[in-house]
Formats: structure tokens, C-alpha cells, sequence
């Protein structure tokens, strides 16, 4: 088994190797680059411009999260963010806000195509918001070289759309393939044992299956349709478009290369959905007709977002009394914080800091996560019970995705709020891992030895018996009534009620609430009041807690927010990733281990 496992991790890590050689390149640009930019924030004030009268040209850049993570155990933790620039979408939210009270801008340039979205909550509520830009006087104009689902569902609003005409415009549902390894792994000649708990829990269906089950069929649907169902509302937007319509051209017009697709285009300009094509000289002498030129006369007259937000001020409301927001964004595991991993480690000290302090009377924890490591969730949940033993109430704000751990450290909370297409559920345990006693079988290896007790040196490469079958089963069954019972415990419920729901099944948010596995659908800022009106508060102030950052990594942040230094990834990984990914995938599985995770409840959205 470590051989076989060996060569699956082997080939993976030579991936990675080559990725890391091809970055350090790049990070002795960045370098450069970064003294420069230390010599040119001293040396230089930023000039303060006028927007009276000019375009707001909004195109922000990177992923939007509930709250930027930073990798604090690398050289430089405040600019390689896993590769990516973070967004707080609070602060998109109240810049949107600040934008549609602003009298000074005549129109709004919007380009969605450098934005990502970690989950389709987190797009529908920017949607939502930047959909509320019309009707404020302001003309809302889009132009893009490529307009794929995400962007264009963003961009439907607008009084303009636009398309490079040899770019590319797609609409694509939503939903995609995992691979299933049984196969491969049998033909090695490995035993696959599997101790899951849950008829619904897909997450070690990789392992012990050769396609999709029913159940997990089933609940993806269940799950996919409502949220494909509330983009297509938020796409038909525009007058005389409808959902079917939607439907139509994402059945008929799906394109994967992107660029020329002159069909897509034409089909999308028939239909309505966007006004025309411009080429960027075209498009450039339309927009200084419309709202005449800049000082130098070679474009029209506009302002930066990172100029505009320059502009605004953000002043802190002062208060003795504090609700504390505390994020718990991607995967759970022990170890510290990073970007899309929730470090049971880190989050505990940010947890304790904010209980033990006077000024925190309430807690709101924003659960963004599908689940992971079962200690780490103990772990967290332990430290919010800490609080609540302090009379701190505890309210759970539930985003794109609180599966599985997810969950389990929503447990302590006073209050639960889920979000109409929030993922949630997956109340199971996923354990699955194959052994190699057949492997080495059939290519004449044998193993021998003393032991002073039945099992001892047992290891994935021997046989498990039926005794030892019998006890991995029994502990899966034990991780899995557990969780069942503080699940029950937590919800006022009986063990049954939760069970009978539980089975590894996720569910949308709005079915949730039906099932009693939250209290209430609402966002953040209805969780917030509900903590301060728990803690029976009239005034007081909503604090985000974070990583505190070193000196030097907060320096390294500034410098990246003033001069956008960054690293983006190269598309020419992409297909490298994927083998990156099927090598992690096999390897991860011939290593036993066991968690409250649901890793498939999550929704590319593209």
C-alpha cells in the first residue's frame, strides 16, 4: 500500500514542484517590484480626484469572501493569498451603498470578469445589491471582452451590455463531474473497505463507487435546481427576458473556448440579452461621446474604483459594548488559518480573545464551510460553549455553505440563520480507505513479525479482520450517533427527529428551516441584531474579528492594496491542476482517516 501509494503522491508532488519553480520565478518579480513600491509610497501622495461628472469605472478583482485569510506561516503571508486577491463582501456590499448615494457620478462602468465568487449565496447577494444601482439616475453601461454566467448575472441590470465581437459570451448551469476511482483502485487490487455513516453521504463515494449513487443524485438536484432556479430569475432581468429563455441558450450555446464565439454572440444578441458588439477603440470613442473626454484627451472621462475609494471615509462607531463577528470560511482543519482552510488552532485563539474580553457581549460566528476534520469541530465548538457559559449568546450565520462540521460547530449557537440558498445538513461521518493485502498477494510479498497484542503494528498494507472489521464499523456508528445527539441536544429535538433527517443528506437553506435544522432565513446583518437584541443591547458596535497579522505582513498587505501586487494563476495550470487533483485524490484515499466533511455540497459557479 505505501508503494502504490507512494508513486500517486510522488507524481502529484513533481506537479506541484514544477508549479513552485514556475512561482519563485515569478516571486523575484514580485520583489523587485514590492522595493520599487516601498520607495514609492514614501516618495509620492496620492492626488485626490473629483468625481463630479465621471464614469465610475467598477471592475473589482479578486475572490469575495466573508473575510480575508492570510497563510501566516509563509515568507510574504500578505500577498500569496493561495494565489488570490481577497474581496470582503461587506466592504463590496457598503461601497455599493456609497456609490448609489453618490450625486457626483453621472454613470458606472461595470466589469465583472477578474471577480469570483466562493459559493452562489455569496453571488446572489451581490447581484442583489449591485442590481440595486438602477433607478438612481445613474446610466449602468457594461463592456467586456468575455461575459460568462457569473458576470452576465451580475451585469444584467445594466441600461448597456456589450461584447468584444470576437470574445465570448456563455451561459452555463450549474453542477459538474467528480471522478470515481473503484475501478482503479481494484485493479491494484485493493480491498475497499467503507465505514461511512449516512445513506446520503457522497463524500467517499470516489473510493467505494464507480459512478453517482441515487441518493447523492437525488439531493444534488434538490440542492442545484433551487439555486440554478434564483440565477435565471436574477439573469432575466433585462424587459421581455424570461427564465425559459435562460434555460434555452445554456441548452443550446454552451461554449468552452473563449474567444470568437461568434454564434453564442449572435444568439445572445437575438434573443436580447446584450445590446451588441464594440471593439475597445469602438467602444472607447462611443463612451467619450456620450460623457465627453479626460484632461488628456484619449479616453473618456472617468474615475478608478481604487481612486473612489480613496475618497471615502470610514469612520468607527464608538461603543462599549461589542458583537463580535468571528468567520469560519473553508475547510476544518487543525493548524492555523488560511485562505479556504478554517485552522481549528488560530479560529480557537480568535474565539477566546473575543470572550474573554468586557466589550464583547454577543458573538456572531459566520459559518462558510462544508466540514472537515471531526477534533478541529470539537475543538471549535468547545471554545463558543466557553462563552456561552460566560452568558455570551452565541448567534450562527450560515453563508453559501455550513455542511457537515459545518454544522457540528454551529451546535453552541443560541440562534441559527440560513440563507435561502445556503448549503447546509450533511449530518454523517465519511470514512472509506482500501488496504493492499491482495497487492502484495499477487506480486509475492508477504508479511510476518512478533506483536504483544492482537493489533499492534497493524497497518493498510495487512488484511482486516472480522474482528477488526467489526470495530471500525462500531466507531463510525459511535462518531455518527454522536453527532446525531448534540445535533438533537442543540435543536430541542429527539435523537430520531435528527436522525431520521441526518443520513449524510444536505439540504438548501429554505428546507432547513422547514426541518427545524435552523430558527430563521436571513443574512448577516440579521443575525448581528438578533445577537445584540439576545444580549439585550440598544446601542452597540458590530466588530469583525481576524488574524492578527506581524508587523511586516501588515506592512506587505498596505503595499498590496495601494499598488495591487498580486499574483494571478496562469491558465496553462489548468490541465495540470486536473492531474494534480486526481493524484491528491487517489493518494488522500488510500490514507485512512474519518470526517464531518461534505466536500461535494460545493457549487463552482463560473
Amino acid at each position: 500500500m505505501s508503494f502504490i501509494k507512494s508513486i500517486f503522491s510522488w507524481l502529484g508532488r513533481f506537479l506541484e514542484k514544477t508549479r513552485t519553480v514556475l512561482l519563485n520565478l515569478a516571486t523575484a518579480v514580485v520583489l523587485i517590484f514590492i522595493t520599487i513600491a516601498i520607495f514609492g509610497i514614501f516618495s509620492s501622495t496620492e492626488e485626490k480626484v473629483d468625481p463630479t461628472g465621471k464614469v465610475l469605472i467598477f471592475n473589482p478583482s479578486g475572490i469575495v469572501v466573508d473575510q480575508e485569510a492570510y497563510n501566516t506561516d509563509a515568507p510574504f503571508p500578505a500577498i500569496f493569498n493561495n494565489n488570490e486577491e481577497q474581496i470582503q463582501i461587506r466592504d463590496l456590499l457598503a461601497l455599493i451603498e456609497a456609490i448609489k448615494a453618490d450625486k457626483k457620478i453621472v454613470a458606472i462602468l461595470l466589469d465583472f470578469s477578474n471577480t469570483g465568487f466562493a459559493g452562489p449565496t455569496s453571488l446572489l447577494t451581490v447581484t442583489d445589491a449591485i442590481h440595486s444601482l438602477t433607478g438612481n439616475g445613474k446610466e449602468i453601461i457594461v463592456h467586456q471582452d468575455r461575459m460568462y454566467s457569473s458576470d452576465f448575472m451580475l451585469s444584467a441590470a445594466a441600461d448597456e451590455i456589450w461584447i468584444h465581437q470576437s470574445g465570448a459570451f456563455n451561459i452555463s448551469g450549474i453542477g459538474g463531474y467528480r471522478n470515481y476511482n473503484k475501478d482503479l483502485l481494484e485493479n491494484l487490487k485493493l480491498t475497499i473497505h467503507n465505514y461511512a455513516q449516512g445513506d446520503f453521504k457522497s463524500a467517499v463515494e470516489g473510493t467505494t463507487r464507480s459512478s453517482m449513487s441515487d441518493n447523492d443524485r437525488l439531493q444534488r438536484l434538490e440542492m442545484l435546481t433551487p439555486i440554478w432556479d434564483a440565477m435565471k430569475e436574477k439573469m432575466a432581468y433585462r424587459e421581455n427576458i424570461q427564465p425559459q429563455d435562460i434555460q434555452y441558450f445554456a441548452d443550446n450555446f454552451f461554449s468552452y473556448i473563449p474567444e470568437a464565439g461568434f454564434r453564442n454572440i449572435k444568439a445572445a444578441i437575438d434573443l436580447k440579452l446584450i445590446d451588441g458588439t464594440k471593439s475597445f477603440p469602438e467602444f472607447r470613442n462611443y463612451m467619450i461621446e456620450k460623457f465627453g473626454s479626460n484632461e488628456d484627451g484619449d479616453s473618456f472621462d472617468s474615475i478608478s474604483l481604487s481612486a473612489y475609494k480613496n475618497l471615502l471615509q470610514n469612520e468607527q462607531e464608538e461603543s462599549a459594548d461589542n458583537v463580535v463577528v468571528i468567520t469560519a470560511e473553508g475547510a476544518i482543519s487543525e493548524g492555523p488559518i488560511m485562505p479556504g482552510v478554517v485552522g481549528s488552532n488560530e479560529l480557537v485563539e480568535i474565539i477566546q480573545r473575543a470572550h474573554e474580553s468586557d466589550k464583547t457581549k454577543a458573538i456572531v460566528l459566520r459559518v462558510n464551510s462544508p466540514g472537515g476534520s471531526i477534533i478541529a469541530s470539537e475543538m471549535i465548538a468547545d471554545e463558543l460553549n466557553e462563552a456561552k457559559k460566560k452568558g455570551i449568546p452565541v448567534v450562527v450565520s450560515m453563508g453559501d455553505y455550513a455542511a457537515s462540521g459545518g454544522v457540528y460547530i454551529s451546535t453552541p449557537a443560541d440562534y441559527i440563520f440560513a440563507e435561502p440558498t445556503t448549503i447546509t445538513g450533511s449530518i454523517g461521518v465519511a470514512i472509506a480507505f482500501p488496504t493492499a493485502e491482495k497487492t502484495f498477494d499477487y506480486v509475492g510479498i508477504n508479511f510476518d513479525g512478533v506483536v504483544t497484542s492482537q493489533y499492534a503494528g497493524w497497518d493498510v498494507n495487512l488484511a482486516i479482520d472480522e474482528n477488526l472489521d467489526k470495530r471500525f464499523a462500531e466507531w463510525g456508528n459511535d462518531a455518527y450517533e454522536k453527532f446525531i445527539s448534540l445535533v438533537a441536544s442543540s435543536r430541542n429535538k429527539s435523537f430520531q427527529e435528527i436522525k431520521s433527517i441526518a443520513g449524510g443528506r444536505a439540504w438548501i437553506g429554505t428546507k432547513a428551516l422547514e426541518l427545524g435544522l435552523v430558527d430563521e432565513i436571513g443574512n448577516l446583518n440579521a443575525a448581528t441584531m438578533k445577537a445584540a437584541e439576545l444580549a439585550q443591547l440598544d446601542a452597540y458596535k458590530v466588530v469583525y474579528a481576524a488574524q492578527e497579522l506581524s508587523p511586516e505582513a501588515i506592512i506587505l498587505k498596505k503595499l498590496q492594496k495601494q499598488f495591487d501586487i498580486g499574483i494571478t494563476k496562469s491558465n496553462a495550470f489548468v490541465f495540470s491542476n486536473k492531474f494534480f487533483e486526481f493524484f491528491n485524490d487517489v493518494a488522500n484515499s488510500l490514507t485512512p482517516s474519518a470526517s464531518y466533511t461534505c466536500s461535494d455540497c460545493l457549487v463552482e459557479i463560473k
